[in-house]
């Protein structure tokens, strides 16, 4: 968001007539984070001394790619203004579509959290109270109250080389993520997701289309827009596949071709590509292809929820009520003995 405001602010100026150094100035004075308004003062400072604004701000490591080949294709074009209110708009509608993904998706991590927080409160520290209760009665308990006990007195005196095993684990797991085979691995996995790999592909198109339209409205040569916008991929897998379709283009193949030969693009978006390369209009297209699958991908998304939040309540919840009845369920038989 900050990053957004700046930049709109920016171009505001420049249209207004200011130089880029006088513009870079005022808006590094005003702002409030600290390492955002040294990026900007180093920026001016290498702009100062000759260094061309998109190198500059490249050095500062602060943006994504898309940004630094916007600048430099405003520079090569002489309309850098209108080059960077074309990312702008980009930028709005992916930070309001990510906000819209993430808000959906707010309510079953707070589910899962809740219930999960819930039952660890019930294994290490109701259970235990149950055993020594039952170990003073010397009653006779069936054999899923036993293992349960037995399940909630090692948790209680392992559960910190449980947490550190968690920790350290999760730590090894970060860091192969990191790994080119890491990335593919884990990138296979969330597309062979059912239903949920579907939504999380047409997510990585719909970013991937408006990412190219943005790119050669911009002024980019094809080939250089689809080596940036699939270098700006999550999806090391659909990355690959534009590096390769983006290959093919070069080697004088239609976009639509090179795309469909990757086995991974929709038929629908290899469809609307096709239209907009032989009507000239593959910019304006692939913004229809990016509103399309931002689309689809919200009304996935709400029907997978609807979906899901019933699954995680029934599973956590005959969870908790299993550990409940086989606390209780001694006690329902001494009663009964006693009657």
């Amino acid at each position: 968001d900050e990053f957004v405001i700046f930049n709109t602010q920016f171009v505001t100026l420049i249209r207004a007539g200011l130089p880029i150094l006088t513009a870079l100035d005022l808006l590094a004075r005003q702002q409030k984070n600290i390492h955002f308004k040294q990026a900007l003062e180093d920026v001016r400072t290498r702009v100062k001394s000759g260094e061309p604004l998109s190198q500059a701000f490249e050095a500062q490591q602060i943006a994504s790619q898309i940004y630094h080949t916007t600048l430099l294709a405003g520079e090569k074009s002489g309309n850098l203004e209108e080059v960077l209110g074309r990312y702008i708009t980009f930028q709005r509608i992916s930070m309001a579509f990510r906000k819209k993904l993430v808000a959906s998706l707010v309510y079953p991590a707070l589910l899962v959290t809740a219930m999960s927080g819930l039952l660890a409160v019930l294994i290490l520290f109701v259970v235990p109270k149950f055993a020594d209760l039952y170990h003073e009665l010397n009653a006779d308990l069936p054999p899923i109250t036993e293992f349960l006990l037995s399940v909630g007195q090692s948790a209680q005196q392992y559960v910190i080389f449980g947490v550190a095993g968690v920790v350290i684990g999760g730590f090894l797991l970060v860091q192969w993520a990191q790994t080119r085979a890491g990335k593919d691995q884990l990138d296979r996995i969330r597309m062979g997701l059912p239903l949920l790999g579907t939504i999380w592909l047409k997510y990585q198109i719909a970013m991937f289309s408006r990412m190219l339209s943005t790119l050669l409205s911009g002024g980019l040569p094809l080939v250089t827009a689809m080596a940036t916008a699939g270098g700006s991929m999550e999806s090391n897998l659909l990355a690959q596949a534009i590096e390769t379709a983006g290959v093919r283009v070069r080697e004088g193949n239609p976009l639509s071709t090179s795309l469909a030969k990757t086995n991974i693009f929709p038929d629908l978006a290899i469809g609307m590509v096709e239209v907009g390369e032989s009507t000239g209009a593959l910019p304006q297209m692939l913004t229809s292809v990016a509103e399309f699958y931002e689309e689809d991908v919200q009304t996935a998304l709400a029907a997978a929820l609807s979906l899901i939040e019933p699954i995680i309540l029934l599973v956590m919840g005959s969870v908790v009520a299993l550990v409940l009845i086989s606390l209780y369920l001694p006690i329902f038989n001494l009663g009964s003995q006693i009657r």
